[in-house]
Parts: C-alpha cells; sequence; structure tokens
C-alpha cells in the first residue's frame, strides 16, 4: 500500500489455499481489516541506518579512500588476524572509539525515529556499533556489525558483557578463562544478526534507508528482501546513481534534515 495509506479490504484476504472454509476466511479477513482501520494493528516500518547518521553526532566514519579508521589500518583492528598479531593495539583502538561514543549525544534524526512508534511498530536494523539509538529511546534494534559498549568472550560468541564506563584490558577474562574482546563483528567474521535482518525486513509495510550507500554487502542485501511493492525511502547526501528499487523515493539530505521531514510526512499520513 504506497505511502502509508489504508487498504481496502481486499487488501487483508486471507488465502483461499490456507484450509479454511469461505465463511472462516471471510470472518478472519474482515477482523484483521477492522483491527487495522481502527489502528489496532500497526504497519511495520524497517529502518536501516548507517555511518550518516552517527556522524552528525560526531561518531568518526568508518574508513576514508584510503582504507584508514582514524589513522590506522583495518587490517590491523579489524580482522580476526590482527587480533591475533597484536590484542593490545586492537583493544586500545576500540577504547577510543568507545570513548568517542560516551562523549556523543544522539541528534534529532535518532530522536525522531522514536517518534515513528506512536503510530508504527518500527524495528531499526543498524551497521552502527554505537549506541545512540538506545540512548534516544528505540526499543526494537538490531546491530548487524555488533556493540561497542559491550564486550564478549573470544571463546563463546554468545557470552557479552555490558561495558558501561569501563574498558577492556589485556588479561580481562570471561568466566571460562578466555581473554575479552569487543562485541563487534570484524572483516572476515560473519554476519550472525542477519537471518533476523533478513526476517524483519521480508515483513516491511514500509522501508527507510538513512545514511548509508545500499552499496556495501551484506547489509545493502536487505533492500532485495522486503516486498517489491511497498514504499521505500533512501536518505542521504550522497546517494549514488542507479538505485532503480521499485517505490523509491530519493531524499538527497543529511539524516537530521531529512528524516525528520519524512517522519513529519509519515505521521500525518
Amino acid at each position: 500500500m504506497p505511502n502509508g495509506t489504508k487498504g481496502n479490504k481486499s487488501d487483508y484476504l486471507v488465502d483461499e489455499e490456507d484450509g479454511y472454509p469461505k465463511e472462516e476466511r471471510d470472518r478472519i479477513s474482515g477482523e484483521l481489516t477492522e483491527l487495522y482501520l481502527n489502528n489496532q494493528i500497526k504497519q511495520k516500518i524497517v529502518v536501516l541506518t548507517g555511518a550518516g547518521i552517527s556522524a552528525e553526532s560526531g561518531i568518526s566514519t568508518f574508513r576514508d579512500s584510503g582504507g584508514l579508521w582514524e589513522g590506522y589500518d583495518i587490517n590491523e583492528v579489524a580482522t580476526p588476524q590482527g587480533w591475533a598479531r597484536n590484542r593490545e593495539l586492537v583493544l586500545d583502538f576500540y577504547n577510543q572509539r568507545r570513548k568517542n561514543v560516551r562523549e556523543s549525544k544522539p541528534n534529532a534524526a535518532h530522536y525522531a525515529l522514536k517518534e515513528l512508534e506512536q503510530k508504527y511498530n518500527v524495528v531499526i536494523i543498524t551497521q552502527n556499533i554505537d549506541d545512540l539509538h538506545e540512548r534516544a529511546g528505540s526499543k526494537n534494534i538490531i546491530h548487524l556489525h555488533g556493540e561497542i559498549m559491550k564486550a564478549r568472550s573470544s571463546f563463546d560468541e554468545n557470552q557479552t558483557y555490558d561495558l558501561g564506563e569501563k574498558d577492556i584490558s589485556v588479561g580481562d577474562k570471561c568466566e571460562k578463562g578466555s581473554q575479552l574482546r569487543p562485541h563487534v563483528v570484524w572483516f572476515g567474521e560473519a554476519v550472525p544478526m542477519m537471518d533476523r535482518a533478513i526476517e524483519e525486513a521480508s515483513n516491511a509495510d514500509i522501508l527507510i534507508v538513512i545514511g548509508t550507500s545500499m552499496v556495501v554487502y551484506p547489509a545493502a542485501g536487505l533492500a532485495n528482501y522486503v516486498p517489491f511493492y511497498i514504499p521505500k525511502y533512501i536518505i542521504d547526501p550522497n546517494i549514488p546513481e542507479g538505485l532503480n528499487h521499485k517505490n523509491l523515493t530519493k531524499i538527497g539530505k543529511k539524516a537530521t534534515v531529512g528524516v525528520l521531514e519524512l517522519v513529519e510526512q509519515l505521521l500525518k499520513d
């Protein structure tokens, strides 16, 4: 249903091949339609956020064209091989990044996404490892690349710890005796939350992409899993040419401007 508008009853009919008698199908479809039109069933908005939204809060973008991140070679600080070579370097790098996150605050775009929850079921899938969405109050967040404010066991990736105001040092170990490492996904590692993100995307009624180019995989592939007919929006000052998704609206503005405009529109619809 385009632009967040209400559909008619036929949009919610139960599949005729589901085995229900016609009368039962009609009853269920009628009840679902009534609930939806009375706003008791909320449309789902899936939001994919990238570095652009965090950059406006003062958090450094991941890397520049030279393959450096804050002057560090990403192969030395963001790969399992770099971790094996020099744990102290990797830990110091992420301790500095964590300090940057602690000193940063959510911006207007983060808070605007929280406001969408008044009317919609909002799922945020973020490529960012900071906690700015959480601090803005959003409730349903999937971190594709991990969370810098957490540590995890080097032995068991499911054993995680909230760091609070602490950092990680060489010698800090989990309860099983394994060195703690940042709870982030490095180059060459699997993206464990990808399956959940795909599931959420495939059930979206509206897709919003913010501060990411939609050309870096695997995250960029999420747009291919949303229903082809739903409204899609991309908000970024540097939208790449060649994006040709059906029902795609391009908003060539920074997040703190474009997100506020779109949220205002969606809350009015």
